[in-house]
């Protein structure tokens, strides 16, 4: 499960929204020490749900035909990092996993002013099981 977890390209991070509504938002994410992180601008409704409701769910999937579908659903907590060396090093992953999808240099000054601003990592902490499935093991009996 780990593995197609951090082998996937993005993940849905589902936070609690004020109102108690689910809110689910397409991330990209890395792993480590079977712990998920996500990074997102500090003032973003993400970070603010974080804060206000550690309650989370983060969903990755593979697949595009019915046998090939295979999924992770790791329900959890999550919390604001406050480490900045535990920073540094989720900064070194990010890096290295999406090093070749970053924005273009190209973008408009108000795009860059935009994701300029500061940031906060969040990790995600597994509480129980993962709900996983793997249709070709389905298949195969």
């Amino acid at each position: 499960m780990w593995e197609l977890v951090a082998g996937s390209h993005t993940g849905i991070l589902s936070t609690v929204r004020r109102d108690g509504a689910p809110v689910a938002v397409p991330m990209w994410f890395v792993v480590a020490d079977r712990t998920v992180f996500v990074r997102t601008l500090a003032a973003s409704a993400k970070a603010a749900s974080v804060r206000r409701d550690p309650r989370v769910c983060f969903t990755v999937e593979h697949g595009r035909a019915w046998a090939e579908l295979r999924a992770a659903v790791i329900h959890g907590r999550a919390a604001i990092v406050g480490d900045a060396e535990r920073c540094a090093g989720i900064d070194a992953l990010f890096d290295a996993k999406y090093a070749a999808f970053r924005t273009p240099q190209t973008v408009p000054d108000a795009t860059r002013r935009h994701y300029d601003r500061a940031r906060v990592h969040i990790a995600i902490h597994p509480a129980g099981r993962p709900l996983t499935w793997d249709n070709a093991k389905i298949r195969a009996r």
